[in-house]
């Protein structure tokens, strides 16, 4: 019987251990955890969610602050086009991250960055190609494009010296995705280097309607490969979405898959960016206590658990500080649900807002419990504290039982 550790990730000459951990935003995919991924010959990822936010927290700079300073004038005012980022200091923000991560890096592995589409911050191509530009100057080993088409993503990197360089990605849930983004990138004479296939159970945004559970991750990998085999395309599959344990890898492996990029289970490591009192709540999530939701103001449908306080919150929209999601004309789907409540309810103190969440401040402040299908078996995974908590694991204990593990089983970790 096979596992994981039977196979290799090729990239040109060199070989890696088949684990790719999934860049979760925001900052729950710290450089820590990406840097055990790596140290253990695997892939990490760090997000380039709110990187300004992250670069505040964990290297002591004010981005947020002076931002919110700047624009503190506008803060009652529902029109937010004129909050903008400094394009200068996201790229500094940006670089720090990757470049502090970078430095910190040990072992055969690698370090990618997830690199949000949706994350349209009040001017989407500019801010991109910020984002992007600002990775690949740092060092950056690789970038997977997430939450979005990505039509035009690598023409905004084809002219930067890394560009063939740097692993490029891009997460797709359906062939036809892939196939836009193809044709779209051609001109740049560049392939990905590889392919993430996220199914329907997987955390966070989906890339499917509400109709989510009628597809399959096997179903859809399957096609894809077909495809690329067609078309004489050789570029290596990595299905993601509910593969909880080594077997479920190893068999995605067996029938071909490049790799297999994980995550939920690493919500619950000690290197995760998830405070405490928060994993304790995933380890004791029940399956029904698990939804897919359309409150996010992205519009996509998103997991999580149900009892996330960023669900009803009603609090002001703080673009001044953040303002992450603000479209091109400074809007945000959350600022309208905010501001019809408001009007429907002027004297409230406390208002609720239901059909959308402020996903900046919550995610932010980890109120945005996001989580993937398969949360509720994390119980499974550990043991039980005689104060009645779960213990928390370490990421490499995680990453080892996927790596080795057979026949369905989960390593619990060792007893004090």
């Amino acid at each position: 019987m096979k596992c994981v550790d039977d196979f290799r990730l090729k990239f040109g000459s060199k070989e890696y251990v088949p684990i790719m951990i999934g860049g979760m935003g925001v900052d729950i995919s710290t450089s820590d955890l990406s840097l055990v991924a790596a140290r253990l010959g695997g892939i990490g990822h760090i997000s380039d969610a709110m990187v300004p936010t992250v670069s505040d927290r964990r290297y002591d700079t004010k981005y947020v602050r002076d931002k919110q300073k700047q624009y503190k004038y506008n803060v009652a005012n529902m029109d937010k086009s004129d909050v903008q980022f400094d394009l200068a200091l996201l790229a500094e923000a940006t670089e720090t991250h990757v470049r502090r991560t970078m430095e910190r890096k040990r072992g055969e592995g690698l370090i990618f960055i997830n690199c949000m589409e949706k994350l349209t911050m009040n001017a989407p191509r500019e801010t991109l190609r910020v984002r992007l530009r600002s990775a690949m100057d740092a060092g950056i080993e690789g970038i997977t494009l997430a939450a979005g088409l990505h039509l035009g993503s690598f023409a905004l990197i084809e002219d930067h010296p890394r560009f063939r360089d740097v692993k490029l990605g891009i997460i797709v849930s359906s062939l036809r995705a892939l196939q836009l983004f193809l044709k779209k990138s051609a001109r740049t004479g560049r392939l990905p280097d590889y392919v993430v296939i996220e199914g329907p159970l997987a955390g966070g945004h989906l890339g499917f309607g509400m109709d989510w559970a009628q597809f399959d991750l096997a179903t859809i990998v399957t096609e894809i490969a077909a495809w690329l085999k067609a078309e004489a395309l050789d570029i290596p599959l990595i299905p993601a979405g509910g593969i909880f344990t080594g077997s479920d890898a190893t068999t995605f492996l067996e029938h071909g898959a490049a790799a297999v990029q994980v995550a939920t289970r690493f919500t619950v490591a000690r290197e995760c960016g998830l405070p405490e009192d928060v994993q304790q709540h995933y380890f004791a999530a029940s399956e029904e206590d698990i939804e897919v939701n359309t409150i996010s103001p992205t519009g996509y449908p998103m997991r999580m658990l149900k009892s996330s306080p960023a669900i009803g919150s009603g609090i002001r929209p703080n673009c001044e500080a953040f303002g992450y999601l603000l479209d091109a004309n400074g809007n945000c789907a959350y600022i309208n649900a905010y501001n019809r409540e408001l009007a429907l309810h002027p004297d409230a103190k406390k208002l609720k807002v239901l059909d959308k969440t402020c996903l900046c401040t919550h995610m932010r402040n980890f109120d945005c419990w996001t989580c993937g299908h398969y949360t509720y078996r994390l119980k499974d995974t550990t043991v039980r504290e005689p104060d009645g908590s779960y213990r928390i694991l370490s990421a490499e204990h995680v990453f080892k039982d996927y790596q080795y593990s057979k026949d369905n089983r989960i390593a619990l970790p060792v007893a004090d």
